[in-house]
């Protein structure tokens, strides 16, 4: 049965590489034609492509020209002139697919094809690697055929400025890391002024190392972390003030709501107790918020209720099962203030900012396409989390490396014996060897024990990058002996040395079958480049990771039946299946584990897309004011819902309460009374709120006059930001207790997407809300400025552990007690804030 799918998965790659042939002889029949040209008539059919597309023609109309005048630029520029097998690749990568190419068979210059016709469109092209140094490097090499055609090339990387960033992505073709990318994605989404986004709408990604990006680095999310501009002396001076408010004449209870409110005895004592003129200036936006959640804390949060206090953490009583949530904290800040309540530590511990994952930052291209060594063994993977599929790309010469069989030992100390004693063998006789191993501690023992056999040798581990490429370049040199981590140097092609082919080629050994087998064919396919001759063997222990996992008992047991001795290998073909059989198990776990990550992360992603999708029409609009109203009147009709039930009596409605919490947040005082609304039909009172709101916010716009506008986006950035930021530590709490749900026979994912729709929808009515309140209420004394509500910086996590810990809390920052006070009052602490704690 596998044998008879494998022939027609074969068959299928083959129909796929015959169709993509006859464009090939299309190519090659124009090639005498664009060689006749001169080089300005060449740069000349750029202009020209360009004006075709525009009038109608499409890329696939375009492609066997463009192809053949890419090809023709290349030989001209570079010297290289690109192979059958590569136009092929090249059609694969602009249909928006895979190209599997073995190593050696130029990808880098492929993607040049694909690149250049996509670039016509003026909507950018990124060329994605693994890191700086690849990304500089085939910019500075590959960008020279672009230019050549009058197209810009940009480079994107670490450490470059925001206007540097912004040339790149406005260039044609740009180069750089999938992190990098990420980050850029994420930091547009967090700026405040338009000019300041670098990006734009993604276009068209090339992966160069695909498998690597797309499944290697998946496991692990894109995070900007930082802290917000939150004292956690704040929240201890907020729960002191509080508690000396009384009910009914400082606050007012809506039971039906849940909230609670300052009334104007309580604003004043607010304001005499901070030292402040104005508590709805927007100087004290932080202030006010830190006030509102004390309250909130202490009115409405029940100790042994709501919440109980176990070991100093406050943990969280689910109200329906009465079960205590491990792991969940209230968002926006209203825990801290319970913490600071309870005369707790306060955790505002460093915050997640932004995150994506790789896959969902991917997938938002309008088109992707990616090149690799090895994909077909995770085709399944890429085609259903990506939409893509693999083609297998035929070698320009027939491949004619021999792959030996595995050999077996009983202990790690013979195995590495063995392959010492291999390694002095091929040295002595001046072939080549590459060693890989799966990790730095591996690396680092054989070479001591080569040192001692006296042994010349390299030693690579995938952290210098530049000085990597250099050393694995060489590896083809008679007598060079490497040992390098599995994914050292990737990128980089081995070329042999003179007389190196007579010797027998690269001979590659394994000391480790790595728990994917892409990863170890990777390895194998540093040798035998291009018709090189070359060989590769694994070495393995019965006492090495996967062997352990996987049924090394059953072959432990043969050995000692047989009386082998612990240096005595085993050889056969039985053995290299049981490994492959291991390893194909070790993947589907992998797969369901970057799965179950995407699973979780698209809840997040369709979040994300919402907010970032209304923050960008915030910084590109010119008037809100439509905007605004709406989400006021959102706010209105849900407390008009809320005290005017249709399922009651008029008369048992409750009008007060109404107006109460109406005139604590987007009503002035005494502009409605309870004889306005009384009668009324529920829609009646909303169109009523409607006409209020209306003049209040016309007579705003006639007070403020042409600062409105930027003062609307000043409020929304602020109320957007802190929210949504609180909404992102809060969801990640709740994924990180939520698999606990299990043991309560529900199931997790689908409980995390039930009550993170419900979190979102409470942080769309909390931004309501505030900004209601902020923009009717809120007084203006000094410039109005837009401010990041946190300050974030990139995570790295280029060698992320796959199961690594959460950070530990960090302890917040001292305040002196001559410090300014971080309220924005002016005095110094001890006067303010410190007077109060």
């Amino acid at each position: 049965m596998f044998g008879l799918l494998k022939k027609v998965i074969g068959d299928m790659n083959e129909r796929e590489i015959k169709r993509l042939n006859k464009t090939v002889e299309k190519i090659n029949q124009l090639e005498p034609q664009i060689k006749a040209l001169s080089d300005e008539q060449l740069r000349e059919k750029t202009a020209e492509f360009k004006e075709r597309l525009q009038k109608g023609e499409t890329f696939d109309d375009l492609l066997p020209e463009a192809f053949a005048v890419v090809r023709e630029a290349s030989q001209r520029v570079l010297g290289l002139r690109h192979f059958d097998v590569q136009l092929i690749g090249g059609m694969v990568l602009h249909e928006g697919r895979i190209a599997e190419m073995k190593t050696g068979e130029g990808k880098t210059l492929v993607a040049t094809l694909p690149a250049y016709l996509n670039a016509l469109s003026g909507q950018g092209v990124h060329i994605v690697t693994v890191n700086d140094y690849l990304a500089q490097r085939d910019r500075n090499t590959m960008g020279k055929i672009y230019e050549f055609l009058g197209l810009t090339v940009g480079l994107n990387i670490h450490g470059v400025s925001a206007e540097e960033k912004q040339a790149a992505y406005q260039a044609d073709i740009t180069y750089g890391t999938n992190n990098e990318f990420g980050f850029d994605y994420l930091r547009d989404n967090m700026v405040l002024y338009k000019e300041q986004m670098v990006q734009r709408p993604l276009n068209f990604a090339i992966i160069d190392e695909v498998d690597s990006i797309l499944i290697d680095e998946a496991r692990t999310p894109l995070i900007i972390s930082g802290t917000a501009s939150k004292s956690t002396d704040l929240y201890y001076a907020a729960a002191h003030f509080v508690k000396r408010l009384v009910a009914n004449e400082d606050y007012t209870l809506d039971e039906k709501t849940n909230t609670v409110n300052l009334t104007e005895s309580g604003v004043d004592k607010a304001e005499k107790a901070f030292g402040i003129d104005n508590l709805y200036d927007t100087n004290h936006m932080t202030l006010n918020h830190h006030i509102t959640q004390a309250l909130k804390a202490a009115v409405l949060m029940k100790r042994d209720r709501d919440y109980v206090v176990q070991d100093g953490e406050v943990i969280i009583v689910d109200e329906f099962t009465g079960r205590l949530m491990y792991g969940r904290r209230y968002s926006d800040g209203l825990h801290q203030s319970i913490e600071a309540k309870e005369g707790l530590q306060v955790q505002n511990e460093s915050m997640t900012l932004a995150t994506i994952t790789l896959q969902n930052y991917f997938r938002m291209y309008k088109k992707l396409a990616g090149m690799t060594g090895t994909a077909k063994t995770e085709e399944e993977e890429f085609k259903r989390i990506y939409g893509l599929d693999v083609v297998v790309i035929p070698t320009n010469k027939p491949m004619i490396r021999i792959d030996l069989p595995d050999v077996v030992y009983k202990t790690e100390r013979a195995k590495f014996k063995a392959v010492i004693d291999e390694i002095v063998h091929r040295y002595e006789k001046k072939q080549p060897v590459l060693v890989g191993t799966i990790s730095i501690e591996k690396s680092e023992l054989l070479s001591d024990m080569l040192k001692r056999k006296g042994i010349p040798h390299h030693v690579l581990n995938a952290k210098y990058h530049e000085k990597e490429a250099e050393i694995i370049a060489k590896a083809g040199q008679a007598g060079a002996v490497t040992i390098a981590t599995n994914m050292a140097g990737r990128g980089t092609d081995i070329v042999l040395g003179e007389g190196v082919a007579e010797l027998g080629g690269l001979h590659i050994i394994g000391t480790e079958r790595h728990e994917s087998r892409r990863i170890d064919n990777q390895l194998r396919g540093r040798s035998g480049r291009q018709g090189d001759p070359g060989s590769s063997q694994f070495f393995i222990s019965l006492e090495d990771d996967l062997m352990r996992r996987f049924g090394s008992d059953h072959i432990m047991g043969m050995m000692d039946r047989l009386g082998m001795e612990e240096d005595q290998p085993i050889e056969s073909k039985m053995v290299t299946k049981a490994i492959e059989s291991a390893q194909k198990k070790v993947e589907g776990h992998n797969f369901d584990i970057r799965r179950v990550v995407l699973q979780y992360d698209d809840v997040m992603n369709q979040q994300r897309e919402v907010i970032y999708s209304q923050r960008r029409q915030v910084l590109e609009s010119d008037n809100l004011r439509d905007v605004i109203i709406n989400m006021i009147m959102n706010f209105a009709e849900r407390l008009v819902n809320i005290h005017c039930p249709t399922d009651q009596v008029q008369e048992d409605w409750d009008l007060k309460s109404l107006l109460d919490h109406a005139n604590a947040t987007f009503l002035n005082e005494g502009t409605l009374s309870e004889k306005d609304i009384w009668g009324k039909e529920p829609e009646e009172i909303l169109e009523r709120f409607r006409e209020v709101v209306e003049q209040q916010y016309h007579r705003r716009e006639e007070e403020l006059g042409e600062n409105m506008r930027e003062f609307e986006k000043v409020i929304l950035l602020r109320a957007v930001d802190s929210k949504w930021m609180d909404h992102i530590d809060a969801m990640d709490q709740l994924r990180q207790g939520i698999h606990l749900r299990a043991y309560g026979q529900t199931d997790p994912l689908r409980e995390y997407q039930m009550e993170g729709f419900e979190m979102f929808q409470a942080m769309i009515q909390a931004i309501e809300e505030e900004v209601a309140t902020y923009i009717m209420k809120a007084q203006i004394q000094n410039h109005l400025q837009r401010e990041a509500v946190a300050v974030g910086h990139a995570v790295d996590n280029t060698n992320p552990e796959p199961n690594s810990k959460k950070k530990p809390v960090r302890a917040a920052q001292k305040i002196g007690r001559n410090d300014p006070c971080p309220c924005g009052s002016g005095k110094k602490y001890k006067h303010c804030h410190g007077a109060a704690h």
